[in-house]
């Protein structure tokens, strides 16, 4: 392992990056980040995916270190690293003529839509799961291109941490027209990556608050690993109000959360399950229609409670009578 450090050193300091109004440091950023998350075992292979954890590491880290006016943009140094050998793209299915076309990687969303994971050669795993050698890669990168920076970084993350409370309080608290005026803003300016970590915040409050249960069938599941069987769902779809505040939104496991984006079940004005008439479905423990009239179960804390108007719009603009 130690045989292959002299060799991505060299690497990290060749990186080709645009140097036209400075050396560009979103690779190097980028590469800060990934190290960071192998440190504290958020990755542990050699597929890098795109996560709000990376996502989020990479915008604080940009802030802590970045003083050139370069924009920040997460899409850049993932989709053109490719054109330093050690990190290949994996396309998502039908996507694979995508990620070879430069032109069609311009926004996050893009970046998102056609690419599953970045793969890094086996070795250089191997030197960012090591502590000494993480270390060593991490430090070179400081030293190199954020000599005057570097003091500020912050090796815990504590600055995403920050990031991603700052992000909850919005979703918990912030009045739903002023968030909406935000959201508003920030399409306008093309920023995807904030969106979309706003999005993650909305998906792991609301099945928080109900306790990780879906508010219908009440169903609970207690996974030892990092993984989620509750959905996060938007009483009025987020495309017609951008509106990820707590209170659009309840907890449904993914049967459900389907037939309510899709208007089979609503809830009532009593917080109680309706049911279309415009299907049939056979006798099964997983029928629909055997929620009929059943309360949904709410979240302890009152001020986080669905909106009783955003299900009067769902009622009158999704659900089939």
């Amino acid at each position: 392992m130690k045989d292959s450090l002299p060799q991505y050193l060299l690497a990290f300091k060749k990186l080709k990056v645009d140097r036209a109004h400075g050396i560009a440091p979103h690779k190097h950023i980028l590469l800060i980040s990934v190290l960071q998350a192998y440190h504290s075992k958020l990755i542990t292979n050699n597929k890098i995916y795109i996560t709000p954890e990376l996502v989020g590491l990479f915008k604080t880290n940009w802030t802590t270190l970045v003083t050139t006016k370069h924009d920040c943009r997460f899409t850049l140094p993932f989709y053109h690293l490719t054109s330093d050998k050690f990190w290949k793209l994996i396309p998502k299915q039908g996507y694979e003529n995508v990620i070879a076309m430069s032109n069609a990687m311009r926004s996050f969303g893009q970046l998102n839509m056609a690419v599953d994971f970045a793969l890094i050669n086996d070795d250089l795993v191997q030197l960012m799961k090591d502590e000494k050698h993480n270390r060593i890669l991490l430090q070179f990168l400081l030293d190199e291109y954020f000599p005057d920076s570097k003091t500020n970084f912050n090796a815990t993350a504590s600055n995403q941490i920050k990031l991603f409370e700052d992000l909850d309080n919005k979703i918990l608290h912030e009045d739903a027209e002023a968030y909406r005026q935000e959201i508003k803003q920030l399409l306008s300016e093309n920023n995807d990556e904030e969106i979309y970590l706003r999005s993650a915040a909305f998906k792991r409050e609301v099945p928080k608050i109900y306790n990780y249960t879906c508010c219908i069938s009440g169903m609970s599941i207690d996974a030892i690993a990092n993984v989620s069987m509750i959905d996060a769902c938007h009483i009025i779809p987020f495309s017609e109000r951008y509106n990820d505040i707590i209170t659009n939104g309840i907890s449904l496991c993914p049967n459900l959360h389907r037939a309510f984006d899709r208007g089979l079940i609503t809830i009532d004005t009593h917080y109680k399950v309706k049911i279309s008439n415009i299907f049939s479905e056979s006798k099964s423990n997983y029928s629909l229609k055997q929620f009929e009239g059943k309360k949904i179960t709410l979240p302890l804390v009152e001020k986080y409670h669905p909106s009783m108007e955003n299900f009067v719009w769902h009622q009158e603009n999704i659900y089939k009578e």
